[in-house]
């Protein structure tokens, strides 16, 4: 069984329609709308299709996440997808990331190649991140940071192969339960941001955590943060913790998965 989780935050509906068109799979068994909005309307329009709507109080992504995450994990699901509600793409997608996870049984996570609308390839699959990395490309003019934010991004890579990578972005995360209940949830100190960089490099560090080209899905990435002030510094502010927890300039484990990336 998969089951799949999309965290809402007054959330357009047909953007929500077009997502859950994508998740007719009969692999699928439930699918959790966590609202953080706590809004009526998606109250409403989530009585009349086949979701399990639950309202939170805005704890933050990976937080409301974990929500629907140990209810998946308490009626044995076999994978979770985390997925953003700006995504679509085919419904025999699932069927392929299942069937590719079934035969790979040391692979916790997979995302498939990730494109814009305009069928432009993003680089969601990266290296762990440095200070210099997060806080270099956010406020460095590019043209002096467009080789080292290309490495960051891993634009050297063939994308026609399949790479165990270290951080993979959090729009499409489709988790081994195992994998889940080993390295545990998200990290709920982190109120929005890097709780995708956390889980990742927790899976990765006994499960393979996939890159796999087999097949695409579409995101209509905003990146909101880089428009609008408020959510630049909850970005920084959860960047500064993710450092606190992890290191900012001696991180051993960052510096031995990065060079394990070819």
């Amino acid at each position: 069984m998969v089951t799949v989780s999309i965290v809402t935050y007054h959330t357009d509906i047909e953007e929500l329609d077009c997502c859950l068109r994508s998740l007719v799979s009969p692999l699928i068994g439930r699918i959790y709308i966590v609202d953080n909005g706590r809004e009526e309307r998606l109250r409403a329009w989530a009585e009349g299709r086949p979701v399990v709507y639950v309202q939170a109080d805005n704890p933050g992504y990976g937080a409301a996440h974990n929500i629907a995450i140990r209810r998946a994990l308490d009626e044995a699901t076999d994978y979770h997808l985390v997925l953003n509600s700006d995504v679509y793409f085919e419904p025999q997608v699932i069927d392929r990331l299942h069937e590719f996870m079934d035969s790979h049984a040391r692979v916790g996570m997979v995302q498939p190649q990730v494109l814009y609308p305009d069928g432009r390839r993003q680089y969601t699959c990266r290296r762990l991140p440095t200070p210099l990395d997060v806080f270099g490309r956010r406020f460095l003019p590019d043209r002096l940071f467009a080789r080292r934010n290309n490495k960051y991004l891993l634009k050297h890579l063939d994308p026609s192969v399949v790479h165990n990578i270290p951080y993979h972005q959090g729009s499409f995360m489709f988790f081994r339960a195992e994998a889940l209940r080993d390295a545990g949830l998200f990290d709920e100190r982190f109120f929005m941001y890097p709780e995708d960089i956390d889980i990742t490099r927790r899976v990765h560090r006994r499960w393979q955590t996939l890159y796999y080209p087999g097949c695409r899905i579409v995101h209509c990435h905003r990146a909101e943060s880089y428009a609008n002030m408020r959510m630049t510094w909850i970005h920084i502010i959860n960047m500064i913790r993710y450092f606190n927890k992890w290191g900012w300039l001696i991180d051993g484990e960052r510096r031995r998965f990065n060079r394990r990336i070819r």
